[in-house]
């Protein structure tokens, strides 16, 4: 642990490998971690962990390797009460609700896209018919935003799920970790009309931040060479990974839940020493809200990836031609909390702020198409670094199968902002060179805050990860172009 001004110095921890139990005033805290990495960890994090340990009666709190400061929880935070008597937190599901991760296949290999040229050239393409700016509409007026929060992907009129017609290659509604979710929706009727049409407008969009698309080859691990190719993955192949959530939907499901939580725990007399942290009981009436709420921001999530990914598909078809290839491999969330049944420990609920969920071969909660083999578990890295495609190990069973969500951010935009130049940025990405990664963007000090330069080493967070034996590597997946939007 980093020991400047840390009241935490002292306090006992016990290492296993790759895993770490660090023993806090209010409870214990698994950190899933590399010694170098677990050392090099601000006070912070362990202050942010006693906060949440304080919720009462929390039964176990983790940390995935790419963990670091967020807003009330620390992002790579999986944190678990039993769902009799437990508690539901908007600070540990986080701002960004449904946040995750969708990749799709192409039968296009990297020899495909080796000009430069062409990369520009999709990268245009992209932009023609994926939303960039703020204020820019998405294309799907004809979509009623109703039908997509009570219904998910079933929701989407039929010829936005262009594979439906095909059962043998419908993968659509069928490799997603949820194509809906259900829940009490009496609740849409207190969502006002301004939300309503602000996320009526957004949907289909990135959004800004870190949220990207990005165009990258896939590189096979041979250890793991039977389950890539039951995935229907081969070295060289181009896939295209989509980042993005819930837009203004869940921005505004996590500002008014959150301020009418804070009333709850003011009347209940509930707290910790971060005013920030919010939380309630699951049986009151704002609780149950917030999780109705939550649920019909995950299906407003799902949505607006596979619509990004649907625009992106355009895009591929206007520069190769209608018979580019554009399947769904998964899609999955990194910022959400629902009800799990776990061996021995029964029903559960469990919240991943920044954290994905990977699990093994066999599990009852695999979708069907990876009963045999476990799902993908789709890792981002950064602009000029590489990204994941992993599958779960039964030892995640541990961390209630959770693994991390990314790189993680090693300084925040401010610091990166003063401390990289655009001259670093563009080494990062190759500029000038054969293997340059083609990013949108006119200039790229207007995303210096997403420079490479701002995350933690992507290799020794997924060394972290197999070390501890919660998931492997399927895949490797270098960068070749990035499309970033505006917020």
């Amino acid at each position: 642990m980093n020991n400047e001004i840390n009241p935490f110095a002292s306090l006992s921890e016990t290492a296993e490998g790759y895993r770490h139990h660090v023993h806090l005033p209010a409870g214990e805290l698994t950190v899933y971690a590399a010694q170098q990495l677990f050392s090099s960890l601000d006070y912070k994090v362990f202050e942010m962990a006693n906060n949440n340990l304080q919720i009462p009666g929390i039964s176990y709190m983790g940390y995935t390797p790419d963990v670091h400061v967020g807003v009330g929880t620390c992002i790579g935070t999986t944190a678990v009460w039993e769902t009799e008597g437990g508690y539901v937190s908007p600070s540990i599901v986080g701002s960004d609700i449904g946040c995750g991760m969708r990749v799709h296949l192409t039968n296009l290999h990297k020899d495909d896209l080796k000009e430069v040229k062409l990369r520009r050239q999709l990268v245009k393409a992209i932009e023609k018919v994926l939303p960039m700016e703020a204020n820019q509409r998405g294309h799907y007026s004809d979509i009623r935003l109703e039908n997509i929060v009570r219904k998910g992907l079933h929701g989407l009129p039929k010829k936005y799920i262009p594979d439906s017609y095909s059962p043998k290659k419908s993968t659509s509604l069928t490799h997603v970790e949820s194509s809906k979710f259900t829940y009490d929706e009496n609740v849409l009727n207190l969502v006002p009309d301004m939300t309503w049409h602000r996320s009526h407008r957004q949907l289909g969009t990135l959004g800004g931040g870190n949220h990207f698309a990005e165009i990258q080859a896939i590189e096979i691990a041979e250890e793991n060479r039977e389950v890539a190719e039951a995935w229907g993955l081969v070295d060289g192949q181009i896939v295209v990974m989509i980042h993005s959530g819930s837009r203004a939907w869940g921005g505004h499901v996590s500002q008014t839940s959150s301020a009418a939580i804070a009333k709850v725990m003011q009347r209940l007399g509930l707290g910790t020493t971060d005013p920030r942290l919010v939380f309630a009981p699951l049986e009151h009436a704002e609780g149950r809200h917030y999780v109705n709420m939550m649920y019909s921001a995950l299906n407003y999530a799902v949505v607006n990836r596979h619509l990004i990914a649907y625009s992106i598909r355009e895009a591929f078809r206007d520069v190769f031609g209608s018979k580019c290839e554009f399947r769904t491999l998964y899609d999955l969330m990194h910022n959400y909390a629902w009800e799990e049944s776990h061996t021995e420990r029964g029903s559960v609920f469990v919240h991943r702020k920044g954290a994905t969920r990977a699990l093994p071969a066999g599990h009852q909660d695999n979708p069907k198409p990876y009963m045999a083999t476990g799902h993908p578990a789709l890792i981002p890295g950064s602009m000029g670094t590489a990204s994941y495609i992993m599958v779960g190990q039964p030892g995640g069973a541990d961390n209630y199968y959770s693994i991390c969500h990314g790189a993680g951010r090693a300084r925040s935009r401010t610091a990166t902002k003063r401390l990289v130049t655009v001259e670093d940025f563009a080494e990062a990405l190759g500029v000038g060179t054969a293997d340059e990664i083609v990013v949108n963007q006119k200039s790229l000090e207007s995303i210096i805050d997403e420079s490479p330069q701002a995350y933690k080493n992507v290799d020794e967070i997924i060394d972290s990860v197999t070390g501890a034996g919660l998931a492997q590597v399927v895949a490797k997946c270098k960068p070749l172009a990035a499309v970033k939007g505006a917020k």
